[in-house]
């Protein structure tokens, strides 16, 4: 596994309740159709170009449906892929095969989509030493095989959720009362815990970076929506004390500009919520 939530269980426990929303007590259209003896073969055809992605997650889904039933992988995923190509081949007992079909699809396109956009945008800011991050954007109880496809894309993963990072964004930062005294909370907080979780906080323009700088106690500083040449400023004037990150109103025609102010990180919230999936199919033959 790439990724700390990555976990055995972690995919396990999607793929059974997944499998829960769409099979419940029954694939009644196979059970009827098809009679329990029958064994058959399928291909996953990709109609499609892109970068693959799901290929492991198939295997897996496939063998919690039966563990019978037998993968032969052809293409792994990262694999640059184009109209015509096998990414795998399935043998084994039809139900089972039929059963599994729509959850490795749905799987399969919605990362395939996502690894194939992120590749395509990670292209735009090579060279430059800047990160491309995911954000929390991302499709409820789907997060984990999104961020896996960023992954698998050549992109970085944000923090997963709320519990493995401190972010102060620009509501906490105004509930709070100020940058300030948000930071200074958020000491006392992970201190009461006994918890060392690393702190990001939100500036929306200079005089709030500065703020951050007289405080301190963070270990990046998010620049949101500053233009190209408040960003300049901003790293200038951050030094390389913290790291940073410049997220908002970031597009494909804007990024590489964004990359060679000197920021580390760049998150772009379209990675995974505004991205076509890509054609696959699951052929018998």
């Amino acid at each position: 596994m790439k990724a700390p939530y990555l976990t055995p269980e972690g995919i396990r426990a999607f793929i059974r309740q997944a499998l829960q929303e769409d099979v419940r007590d029954g694939d009644h259209s196979s059970l009827a159709a098809i009679p329990e003896s029958a064994t058959n073969q399928a291909k996953l055809l990709v109609k499609d170009e892109g970068v693959l992605a799901g290929v492991e997650l198939a295997w897996k889904i496939f063998h919690e449906v039966d563990p019978a039933l037998r993968l032969e992988v052809l293409l792994q995923d990262g694999a640059q892929v184009r109209y015509g190509d096998v990414a795998f081949t399935v043998h084994g007992k039809a139900q089972s095969i039929l059963t599994a079909e729509r959850l490795v699809l749905n799987c399969m396109q919605r990362m395939s989509g996502i690894a194939t956009y992120t590749q395509s945008i990670a292209k735009l800011i090579e060279g430059t030493g800047a990160k491309l991050l995911d954000t929390r954007k991302t499709t409820p109880n789907f997060r984990m095989m999104e961020k896996w496809a960023v992954l698998i894309g050549g992109g970085t993963n944000h923090r997963f959720g709320l519990f493995d990072m401190v972010m102060l964004k620009d509501n906490h930062v105004d509930y709070a009362g100020g940058i300030k005294q948000a930071i200074k909370a958020t000491h006392e907080y992970l201190q009461k815990l006994g918890r060392q979780l690393k702190i990001e906080v939100e500036t929306r323009n200079l005089d709030e970076v500065r703020q951050v700088l007289e405080v301190g106690g963070v270990d990046r500083i998010m620049l949101d929506n500053f233009k190209v040449e408040l960003l300049r400023e901003a790293v200038e004037l951050i030094g390389g004390k913290y790291e940073t990150e410049a997220s908002g109103g970031i597009t494909e025609e804007t990024i590489r500009a964004v990359a060679e102010t000197g920021v580390n990180y760049i998150s772009v919230g379209a990675l995974t919520h505004s991205n076509r999936s890509l054609d696959l199919s699951l052929k018998a033959f």
